[in-house]
């Protein structure tokens, strides 16, 4: 998309920060979006929504987890000139219904702006930059999902997929499931990590043992119990597979799990 101004949202987070750091390092101009972000944003704020679009022909949607998508945002985006937009979804909503994020993609495929949706598997990041850190940081973390396997996915590989179709033609009207190159129980993971760290890191993955975290860092039962129900429906789904789309659609190759962990112990994030 030829002299195009993408705005980025969420721009000081996993994707965005990266989906900003690829975009400029292709010259294209970036308006970096957020609460603290160069360009001031907040979903909850619409005074902020008319500057932060000003000028920008393309953008890069997400919200922080628990937001929704809100429609007049979208409409006041497309008012203001956007015509392409990239949204981060989630793999597997259906299955988990995620009444969000199936909200946000219909409201970006009713937008009128031509559209990708970017649905990636669990990030890597989760586990040294987001909600993971902490529990491994303390030597175990639980999710009830026993040992079905995921494809966990590098949130650099996911930001060159949603640059690719800011960027490029070819990419409207697409749904792409972004996955890593392997499938891996959370528990092979946690010895992944365990190994590169220099540490032990434990595994939980039954439904008590989740719920038993949550309320070790404050998340009463009666609050942590509704999401059992999309996490029991994964289970069912049984173990993930990898696609071909950060190949595919970025032109490289997804980055292995191992290599993911190696690096992040190198630079310190599991330290202390």
């Amino acid at each position: 998309m030829a002299d195009s101004t993408v705005l980025v949202l969420g721009s000081t987070g996993s994707t965005g920060r990266r989906v900003a750091g690829q975009l400029r390092s292709r010259g294209v101009p970036v308006r970096a979006a957020s609460r603290s972000g160069e360009v001031p944003f907040d979903w909850s704020e619409p005074r902020t929504w008319e500057p932060a679009v000003a000028g920008a022909t393309a953008m890069y949607l997400m919200a922080p987890h628990e937001l929704p998508v809100d429609p007049a945002f979208v409409d006041v985006a497309v008012g203001a000139g956007v015509r392409r937009i990239v949204l981060l979804s989630s793999r597997a909503i259906e299955v988990m219904d995620d009444r969000r994020l199936l909200a946000a993609e219909s409201t970006v495929r009713g937008s009128g702006a031509e559209w990708t949706i970017v649905r990636p598997d669990w990030f890597n990041q989760n586990f040294d930059e987001g909600f993971f850190r902490p529990a491994v940081m303390a030597g175990e973390f639980a999710m009830p999902l026993g040992d079905v396997r995921q494809v966990f996915i590098d949130a650099d590989d996911i930001a060159a997929v949603a640059v690719a179709a800011l960027t490029e033609d070819g990419h409207g009207g697409q749904s792409y499931e972004v996955t890593g190159p392997e499938a891996l129980s959370f528990g092979a993971a946690a010895e992944i990590i365990g190994s590169a760290a220099g540490r032990t890191v434990r595994y939980r993955g039954s439904p008590e043992e989740y719920l038993a975290a949550q309320e070790a860092i404050g998340v009463p039962r009666a609050s942590a119990e509704p999401a059992l129900a999309g996490f029991a429906a994964l289970r069912e789904q049984g173990d993930g597979e990898p696609t071909d789309v950060v190949r595919r659609v970025a032109g490289r190759a997804p980055t292995v799990f191992a290599e993911y962990a190696a690096a992040a112990a190198a630079r310190g994030a599991w330290a202390g």
